[in-house]
């Protein structure tokens, strides 16, 4: 899965199944306060109402919605 696959825009219509007249908001954004990564709450006001899904933004610069992974500790031998 390439990045262009996974973009906001693209998650935003998949997740939401949006129509060409159904409005979209961000009404949140930021960086996360564990690792600063970028995360984005999108809302869309549906038949059944209102969804909200917050997506993250992971290090190979695609959109995901569950946050990245935090580093962990490692020892290496050489």
């Amino acid at each position: 899965m390439n990045v262009a696959e996974t973009s906001l825009r693209m998650l935003v219509e998949k997740w939401l199944a949006l129509g060409t007249a159904t409005p979209v908001r961000v009404t949140r954004f930021g960086r996360t306060r564990l690792n600063r990564m970028r995360c984005v709450c999108v809302e869309a006001l549906r038949p059944e109402g209102l969804v909200a899904i917050f997506f993250f933004r992971h290090r190979d610069g695609a959109w995901r919605i569950f946050p990245p992974e935090s580093e962990r500790l490692a020892m290496r031998i050489r």
